[in-house]
């Protein structure tokens, strides 16, 4: 399957079908996990990312995650996104106030806690810290951003924001959502991808997939015959 840039692709399935072990694959996230096995070619910038010499520190920079709760670090608002541009070896308090403003704006968070950026990132709301989660992954300036079902701990305030926010992120950022409700994948993705059984089935325009799916395992699971 192609992921195109500046566009988001959603995968969708029943639950255990792959979508988040193939999304996890995509900054070798799987990795970190003892016994796991990879076979074939994920290329990145025409480069294998699987090859030998790869830099995985740099890959991680470039691809970066969103997970399904949200974890901020327990830290203050202003540690957590500067954590990254530290470890990368920014060391100037210019530079890193200008990298807090600019992701929390680019998250539409900085009118919200601009005043307490040195208190603790736990005291937000839920859909504040999924945000927060987003602006310290954006902080280190990744060309990707991969989301593993980033509003299922949220309620529907909160999901409308974090789905707004999306489309204005996509005219900067390549996005893959992982997503087990397929109306978001409906309102908020171009692209579209269906998994079953461990399996990528079709991979094709949202509309498409929706409206005139070209295998019928596709079109069972939309119409709600199964999953």
């Amino acid at each position: 399957m192609t992921i195109y840039g500046n566009k988001i692709t959603a995968l969708i399935g029943p639950s255990g079908c792959g979508k988040s072990t193939f999304i996890r694959t995509l900054n070798r996230m799987n990795d970190l996990i003892q016994g796991v096995t990879i076979e074939g070619i994920i290329q990145f910038d025409n480069r294998d990312i699987y090859g030998n010499g790869y830099d995985i520190i740099e890959l991680r920079k470039k691809v970066g995650m969103v997970f399904q709760k949200p974890n901020p670090f327990p830290k203050t608002i202003y540690e957590n996104i500067v954590y990254g541009p530290k470890i990368h070896g920014e060391k100037d308090k210019g530079n890193l106030d200008h990298i807090v403003e600019r992701t929390l704006k680019e998250v539409a968070l900085w009118e919200e806690v601009k005043d307490r950026l040195h208190k603790p990132a736990l005291g937000l709301s839920g859909g504040q810290q999924q945000r927060l989660c987003i602006a310290r992954c954006l902080a280190v300036e990744p060309e990707v951003i991969l989301m593993d079902e980033p509003t299922s701990a949220l309620d529907p305030v909160a999901t409308s924001k974090i789905e707004g926010l999306l489309e204005e992120l996509a005219e900067k950022y390549t996005i893959v959502i992982v997503t087990h409700n397929m109306q978001q994948a409906g309102r908020v993705s171009d692209y579209t991808s269906f998994f079953l059984n461990g399996k990528v089935i079709e991979t094709d325009k949202t509309e498409v997939i929706f409206s005139n799916p070209a295998d019928k395992k596709t079109e069972d699971y939309i119409t709600g015959r199964f999953g």
